[in-house]
């Protein structure tokens, strides 16, 4: 905050922090600068406190006579008063004396509280999380003056962590009607590796979806935010869809498979999970899309963190649970048996019955195909060209 000459006698008057490049802080961590003073005419100064404040707060109205409803808790509260006459003497009334076209520098710091005990900066539609510094220089006579200067608060949330390690998975069916008669049903079973992820990494989708109904349905994932606000016992929830994907159309009767289709996180601010009154969730939403019907959709829980997945310890948990999945959607072919184990009689039935019995005394009763008993030897070889030669000259070699 910069004054001009002729207001109170103060050219500037501002908060600076010693690291002005630094985009956040985070808990434990200690936060230092200076309140910077320049009169323009020569003043007096009471004293100079600094003080630094943060706290979540909600706002927002609510019910059919629109009540507002707000609640606020406080996460950091510090004050400090300035040891001015280090650098500025007194007058005769006890006053400090700032001269004019000099520069002041005053310093300060402080740690911020332990871990646990701070939530990170939020800023959305129905509150905010908040921290600042703030000046407040006190005057003989006259009004105090104060000036501002917020900062970032971004406390670390490692996706390592054995809970977000873990699988999430979810299954969901429904049966389509119309006009009143069953059309058939559709289904969604969906699973992840693991539940926490940082900006920039790839989910990937292991999913399987069946239509048995008429129509064509589409299936989609897409990566949900979900803001929740608490004041005065009610709570106040907004959604917002981030990004998503797509797959190949359905027809009826078929069934498709998601063997790891990938979608990007976002440029996304981490998972608000230890605030009081304010509460951000991710999930990811897989659906199908059911023309003339509301959509099939299931949801597995996300969390964004801040420390990137480091692959230690979890890399075999993941591909046995993608493994286990997987076979519990579908069943591939064995390899082939070795012609050397195959049974000299190479009757194959052709029809069986329906409960697939196979007792000797029912084995004549089907159709079967046989093999003959003899076969072919197997052709000449020659290693002389037939057609560049006169067929009578060509010899055999056996």
């Amino acid at each position: 905050m910069v004054l001009s000459p002729g207001n109170n006698k103060l050219k500037v008057f501002q908060l600076l922090f010693s690291d002005p490049g630094r985009s956040f802080y985070s808990s434990g961590e200690k936060l230092s600068g200076s309140v910077q003073l320049q009169a323009a005419l020569p003043c007096r100064l009471a004293g100079l406190r600094v003080s630094a404040a943060g706290c979540a707060r909600v706002d927002h109205r609510c019910g059919k006579n629109r009540k507002n409803r707000s609640q606020e808790v406080e996460y950091l509260k510090y004050e400090e008063d300035l040891r001015l006459e280090e650098q500025l003497s007194r007058d005769p009334e006890g006053f400090f004396l700032l001269p004019s076209d000099q520069t002041y520098n005053f310093q300060f710091g402080f740690e911020l509280p332990a871990a646990g005990r701070l939530v990170s900066s939020y800023k959305g539609k129905f509150g905010h999380v908040r921290y600042y510094v703030r000046a407040v220089l006190d005057r003989p006579s006259q009004n105090a003056l104060q000036c501002e200067r917020e900062f970032e608060v971004e406390e670390p949330l490692d996706v390592n962590r054995p809970d977000l390690l873990a699988p999430a998975a979810a299954a969901n069916q429904k049966k389509v009607t119309c006009m009143f008669i069953p059309d058939g049903q559709v289904s969604i079973s969906a699973q992840i590796d693991r539940k926490g992820f940082c900006q920039g990494e790839d989910i990937c989708i292991h999913a399987k979806f069946e239509n048995t109904c008429s129509r064509i349905v589409v299936p989609k994932a897409a990566i949900i935010a979900k803001h929740s606000y608490f004041a005065d016992g009610r709570t106040k929830e907004s959604r917002q869809k981030l990004s998503a994907v797509r797959g190949n159309h359905i027809i009826s009767g078929m069934c498709d498979m998601w063997q790891g289709k990938t979608i990007r996180v976002p440029k996304l601010k981490p998972s608000l999970l230890g605030c009081d009154i304010i509460r951000v969730d991710y999930a990811l939403m897989i659906s199908l899309h059911i023309p003339g019907s509301e959509r099939l959709a299931v949801e597995l829980p996300l969390v964004i963190g801040t420390v990137p997945f480091s692959g230690v310890g979890s890399r075999t948990s993941s591909m046995s649970s993608a493994g286990e999945s997987l076979s519990s959607w579908s069943s591939f072919p064995s390899a082939p048996p070795s012609y050397s184990d195959i049974h000299r009689d190479l009757r194959q039935p052709l029809l069986l019955d329906y409960d697939g019995a196979q007792d000797a005394e029912d084995e004549e009763d089907g159709l079967f195909m046989r093999a003959p008993q003899h076969y072919p030897p197997p052709p000449a070889y020659t290693e002389v060209d037939p057609d560049s030669v006169n067929p009578l000259q060509a010899v055999q070699v056996f």
